[in-house]
């Protein structure tokens, strides 16, 4: 069994048991989450295939928060040819580590 979920601006495919890394969540390590914008559950043998519009009406996805951590080092780097216009910046995003227990529909 398997379900699509999208938080943060981006969509996730989840299966039970599977951690996942999303966007930064409020909560503490070992805080349980439910993730209600569920998109998509399906059976996983090919058969039974729930498709929402756009979501699911009364599915949920629930998991537990693993660890909080941060992203690799993302180099921005501007510049203008011939004018004197050079700008270095890193940045590094906020993550949440979610290992997914239970998939409901």
């Amino acid at each position: 069994m398997y379900a699509v979920i999208q938080t943060g601006g981006k969509q996730y495919r989840v299966e039970p048991g599977s951690t996942v890394v999303v966007e930064k969540l409020p909560g503490e390590k070992g805080a349980s989450v439910v993730f209600d914008q569920v998109l998509l559950v399906s059976s996983g043998d090919g058969g039974n295939v729930n498709i929402g519009k756009p979501v699911i009406a009364g599915a949920k996805v629930t998991g537990e928060i693993v660890d909080h951590v941060r992203g690799d080092k993302l180099v921005v780097f501007k510049f203008r040819l011939r004018k004197n216009y050079v700008r270095r910046n890193g940045h590094r995003q906020n993550l949440t580590a979610v290992k997914i227990s239970s998939i409901s529909a």
